[in-house]
């Protein structure tokens, strides 16, 4: 399950929810990237490094970075794209 939370030109934010087991398969993606776990624990693999994520882990991905995730219990985590140059607000 994913909702976004927020979508603009420079940035979107997307909330994921794994259960137990599910997988998100290697890919890549052309935009920098965070992740920040909020809940329950996953197999994060970022490059060739496998990370045992879990609550309040935060993982940056440059663009072009392989990664996958695969979830051993419940799995929250807000991900973060940095899409472009963000517009600026104020004088």
């Amino acid at each position: 399950m994913s909702k976004t939370l927020y979508d603009s030109p420079a940035l979107k934010l997307v909330l994921f929810c794994f259960e137990p087991g599910q997988a998100l398969s290697e890919h890549s993606a052309p935009f920098e990237a965070v992740i920040q776990v909020l809940e329950g624990s996953a197999e994060l693999k970022l490059g060739g490094e496998i990370h045992d994520a879990r609550p309040g882990a935060l993982y940056v991905m440059p663009s072009g970075l392989p990664h996958a995730v695969n979830a051993k219990e419940r799995f929250v985590f807000l991900l973060k794209m940095a899409r472009g140059r963000p517009s600026v607000v104020g004088p």
